[in-house]
């Protein structure tokens, strides 16, 4: 089981750095700033998933005993 919540935590990680060089990218090219403003706030939703992804993963690897 903590492999699942390996592999959903690195895949929610790549999605944060995805939404984070699109964020730099929009503020680079002097996009709009209501785009900056959604997409900061999906890197941090995303980021506090991948936390719980991560906290899950050492849960059920420390209770299966590794």
């Amino acid at each position: 089981m903590s492999t699942v919540f390996n592999i959903l935590a690195i895949l929610v990680m790549m999605a944060v750095v995805i939404v984070l060089l699109r964020g730099l990218l929009n503020l680079m090219r002097g996009g709009s700033g209501n785009t900056s403003n959604k997409l900061m706030q999906a890197r941090v939703i995303l980021q506090a998933v991948a936390i719980v992804f991560v906290m899950l993963a050492l849960y059920y690897s420390r209770s299966r005993g590794g």
